[in-house]
């Protein structure tokens, strides 16, 4: 107990007079900042002191300062194989096979609402919670206050709280039972507050939005979330393709798709080596390459970005997709994935800034190496006459570090 007082005063840059007088500090800020900006947002006191009765931060939660863990920097660097392995998908795959049996009419249903494949609803609800077998255990309302208050995204984590009091209010579901993850993230699909105000959906009719207990609810809610961010019907995610040794790695990105035709004449085939057609990605192709020319390439959608908005990674779209296709039975990632190891993230972190400095856009320096980073490699190499993998490696790391 003497310890977590230490680290609350510590957190609070109070002076060490104890837990009592953090809590207190804590709750000041509740009645100070919090409740104004909730009432604004039509929250009843009623409602809010509810809510807020007995509250004190969680200081096991992560990503606090200066309370948080181990620095993510010093992580060894992982490559795309390890997320997109076929056991992996395969696995994630089946479960969705089986979910399908059980909700057929229900995602029928979301299918000719919002145009998105039950595949692709069953992927995400089995990626963000295990099919709702996950453990989501976290008290929603003191993991966001804790994160909006000493959380290392404090503006970015008070709103979603005051979003989280709005929830309450419309009485979706109770205070007991508003569970989230320890980012906050709420219920089956993992809505951020905000995100269940205005996408979630009432699925089985009986007025209420509950993404926590009914499946039709969580069900419907991915479809509404993914439409709502401008899925397209009947347009695929995307298709592994072969990309000639002549086509350049660095044409990756939303920013510089082509149209079908214009990939076929450079060459680039499907991976069997059957001709690229309108039923694999749609009129309009973006290079993906998750790992560069040191491992498979994709041409992808639209909708493929409309998955990223669920989650900013190239491989949780890539597995959303993959996992989708998988629902007609097992298939296989035909690309070799090259040997990525022996840097860590702040090795990345470290190129991204070097070039940046050079006036590369990198996206952000965060140490992950997303589609800009590997057009900055590429286009660095290639500058500078070296071979162009889009894809850093320790003679990369060594040569800008």
């Amino acid at each position: 107990m003497k310890r977590i007082a230490l680290l609350l005063a510590g957190v609070l840059a109070l002076a060490p007079i104890g837990a009592a007088a953090a809590d207190a500090a804590f709750s000041r800020w509740l009645g100070d900042k919090v409740w104004p900006a909730a009432k604004a947002s039509g929250v009843s006191r009623a409602t809010f002191e509810a809510a807020v009765a007995g509250l004190e931060p969680d200081l096991r939660l992560p990503d606090l300062k200066p309370t948080g863990g181990g620095d993510a920097f010093q992580a060894e660097f992982r490559s795309p194989a390890t997320y997109l392995a076929d056991a992996k998908l395969d696995a994630l795959a089946a479960g969705a096979r089986k979910r399908y049996a059980d909700n057929r009419a229900t995602l029928d249903k979301v299918a000719r609402a919002t145009g998105v494949p039950p595949g692709i609803v069953l992927a995400v609800w089995g990626k963000e919670s295990a099919f709702g077998a996950a453990k989501i255990e976290k008290d929603a309302v003191r993991t966001l206050a804790t994160q909006a208050y000493m959380g290392s995204r404090r503006a970015e984590f008070f709103p979603e709280l005051v979003a989280a009091l709005v929830i309450l209010e419309q009485e979706h579901i109770s205070r007991a039972a508003m569970k989230s993850s320890w980012a906050g993230a709420l219920g089956q699909p993992q809505f951020m507050p905000s995100k269940f105000l205005s996408d979630a959906v009432d699925g089985d009719g009986d007025g209420r939005r509950d993404i926590w207990r009914s499946t039709p609810d969580v069900l419907a809610s991915i479809g509404h979330y993914l439409k709502s961010r401008g899925w397209k019907a009947g347009v695929p995610w995307g298709v592994e393709v072969r990309l000639p040794a002549s086509v350049p790695c660095s044409l990756e990105g939303p920013d510089q798709g082509q149209p079908l035709a214009a990939w076929a004449r450079a060459g680039v085939t499907r991976a069997d080596g059957r001709p690229l057609a309108l039923g694999d990605v749609g009129p309009t192709g973006h290079l993906l390459m998750p790992a560069g020319r040191m491992g498979p390439a994709f041409l992808v959608s639209h909708n493929f970005y409309v998955l990223k908005t669920y989650n900013e990674s190239d491989v949780y779209a890539l597995t959303i997709g993959m996992v989708g296709d998988r629902l007609g039975g097992p298939q296989s990632i035909r690309g070799d994935w090259g040997r990525v190891t022996g840097f860590s993230r702040g090795d990345v972190r470290a190129v991204q800034r070097r070039l940046e400095g050079m006036g590369h856009d990198v996206g952000t320096a965060d140490g992950l190496v997303g589609f800009r980073t590997r057009v900055a490699i590429g286009r660095w190499q290639a500058r500078n006459g070296l071979p162009v993998t889009c894809y850093p490696d320790k003679a990369v790391i060594s040569a800008l570090k």
